[in-house]
């Protein structure tokens, strides 16, 4: 890739990572709009990478009262609000996993269409609307359960099918689970660190076994450009969160979708 198809598409994976519209959408329409090949391994390393190291960085202080509570609580100390946090980021992550080993050959293949990811767009879409127009929001992220944290996990693992968008899932759950849009966003990105991790991890290992020449510039830029767009994007969606809602991204999901549709067919 030249310098511009890399940052633009590390630009957009940073952005739609965690913003609720769906990285799969995205990523599909420069490759139809501008005849862009494939990423490739090394580009999917650089961006998670990216993402990974946005995330742990804008949630830095959570992420350490969460991992110090976790281990410290077989102590006297015992349980707090932040290992139970740990816990329940544990329980969300199983059914990803699990899902995610039983169709990821079906994902690599048929999940890709662009049919496929424009009926989700829209569909997941209108559930977010839904979800954020009916929620009670009001609990906040101290109340989650092992419960709401494996009711979300499932949620989650819809995500898998491209175009559902894992952020937009989630916080649609939670939302319906009665937390409010700080809480569900919150709980969210907190979710997404041990698959991005686990995603990164592999796609590391699967870059090595291949055999190919490693593009260290590609990797280096892949992961500033992504960084930078995925935590911006965590930093501006929570400040204007609670101001905007989550309307304007539902709207935004309807007209992407529709545009899918025409240019599919």
């Amino acid at each position: 890739m030249d310098v511009f198809q890399l940052a633009a598409l590390a630009i957009i994976q940073g952005l739609t990572e965690f913003l609720p519209i769906s990285s799969s959408a995205h990523l599909i329409l420069p490759s139809q709009l501008f005849g862009w090949s494939d990423q490739g391994l090394a580009f999917d390393v650089a961006v998670h990478i990216g993402s990974l190291g946005a995330v742990l960085f804008a949630f830095r202080h959570e992420v350490w009262r969460i991992l110090h509570a976790w281990f410290t609580q077989f102590g006297e100390r015992g349980q707090t609000p932040e290992s139970r946090l740990g816990w329940a980021i544990i329980v969300g992550t199983i059914p990803a996993v699990i899902v995610g080993l039983l169709i990821e050959d079906w994902v690599e293949s048929a999940g890709r269409s662009v049919l496929v990811i424009a009926t989700t767009t829209i569909i997941f879409g209108v559930l977010l609307g839904i979800a954020d127009k009916r929620g009670s929001r009001i609990q906040p992220i101290e109340q989650m359960t092992l419960k709401t944290a494996l009711l979300i996990g499932l949620a989650q693992a819809i995500a898998l099918i491209p175009g559902t968008s894992r952020s937009g899932i989630t916080m649609t759950a939670a939302l319906m689970l009665g937390f409010t849009r700080q809480a569900a966003a919150r709980f969210s990105f907190l979710l997404s660190i041990p698959l991005i991790l686990a995603a990164g991890s592999l796609k590391g290992v699967e870059l090595v076994q291949s055999g190919t020449a490693t593009q260290w510039h590609e990797i280096l830029l892949g992961v500033a450009f992504s960084f930078v767009a995925a935590w911006l994007c965590i930093k501006l969606f929570l400040a204007a969160l609670d101001r905007i809602g989550m309307m304007p991204f539902v709207i935004y999901r309807l007209l992407l979708g529709v545009a899918l549709f025409v240019w599919a067919t």
